[in-house]
């Protein structure tokens, strides 16, 4: 489990995936067998299993690597503090003393709110290296003026955030113009400066498995740092067979470059055994050199409270009931 301190070593060591020109013939060349994926990922769940203290040991590490996100229309100040009270401390202290980590300064990865919170998000998270993510350029759909999403990403930088999560043009994909979605991300990763860039596919609204890997590709040329499945806001949103299209683009890239592409689910994810899966995909795709917080992320606001939950039946033997756990 990595402390802080070495979290935020690995980011500034890490060599950050640079904008590369488009290969249209990589792109073109891309093919997925679909039984196969569902073949794959149909296995994982029962074949994968851990119990007892490395199940404990892998939800710590599922918490470490948690964007604690609160995307509500009614979300206000006191909403976004609380949230930040519990990105700090993540599970209650007299688990954390029974579990003897107290040495290991457990919090999320990041925090991720709209860009009217961002201020007081980053005012909430002052004294740690937890930073504060935006959902940006006209989150969920995508859609409003591109100035007016340049100048979105631009804004949430100033205010001080540190990772911008963007939403693609759906249509771009559906349409095949993968030019278009080329310069349209290039345009994003420029607008984000030294901020770290998560591209959200949505793809839940993308069609097809082909039209998600060749997305991905495209938007990893075009310079992301992350690719995210979704906006936790359509329909279908992370699976595990549009996970595993993703996280094996994100291998063929790292190997075809060199470059490592951070890999982020988002939307549906609940409860610890669903972290655990995830988990267990990056480890036998990716390996353990992306299951760190500054290359795998979840989206997910819920499943903080499930996986405190089974960490307290982990020691007592009892499952307590959800109040015992709150969000802050």
């Amino acid at each position: 489990m990595q402390t802080e301190v070495e979290r935020v070593t690995a980011m500034t060591h890490e060599q950050r995936n640079p904008i590369s020109p488009l290969d249209l013939g990589w792109v073109n060349s891309i093919r997925v067998n679909r039984s196969a994926v569902e073949r794959r990922v149909s296995s994982l769940p029962n074949r994968r299993t851990v119990k007892k203290d490395w199940q404990a040991a892998w939800l710590l590490k599922a918490i470490s690597c948690m964007d604690l996100t609160t995307l509500s229309g009614d979300d206000t100040v006191g909403t976004v503090q609380r949230l930040c009270l519990k990105a700090r401390q993540p599970i209650r202290g007299d688990l954390v003393d029974a579990l003897g980590i107290r040495s290991l300064n457990l919090t999320v990865g990041a925090v991720c709110v709209y860009h009217t919170f961002v201020a007081t998000a980053v005012q909430s998270l002052q004294g740690t290296a937890i930073p504060v993510a935006a959902v940006s350029t006209g989150f969920p759909a995508g859609l409003s003026p591109m100035e007016l999403r340049l100048r979105e990403i631009e804004a949430s930088v100033a205010a001080g955030a540190r990772e911008i999560d963007i939403v693609i043009s759906r249509h771009l994909v559906l349409n095949g113009d993968w030019q278009g979605l080329y310069e349209e991300v290039r345009a994003f990763r420029e607008a984000c400066g030294e901020a770290h860039m998560k591209t959200i596919l949505a793809t839940g609204e993308l069609g097809t498995l082909r039209n998600i890997a060749q997305a991905s590709l495209v938007c990893m040329l075009a310079g992301a740092d992350f690719i995210k499945t979704s906006t936790g806001k359509e329909p279908v949103n992370a699976t595990l067979p549009v996970s595993l299209v993703m996280v094996r683009a994100i291998r063929d890239y790292y190997e075809q470059t060199g470059y490592k592409v951070g890999f982020k689910p988002a939307g549906g994810i609940r409860t610890a055994k669903q972290s655990l899966d995830w988990l267990a995909l990056i480890k036998e795709e990716l390996g353990d050199q992306w299951l760190h917080p500054h290359l795998f992320r979840y989206g997910a606001s819920a499943l903080l409270g499930d996986i405190e939950r089974q960490l307290e039946h982990y020691l007592t033997g009892q499952y307590s009931s959800a109040i015992r756990h709150p969000m802050g």
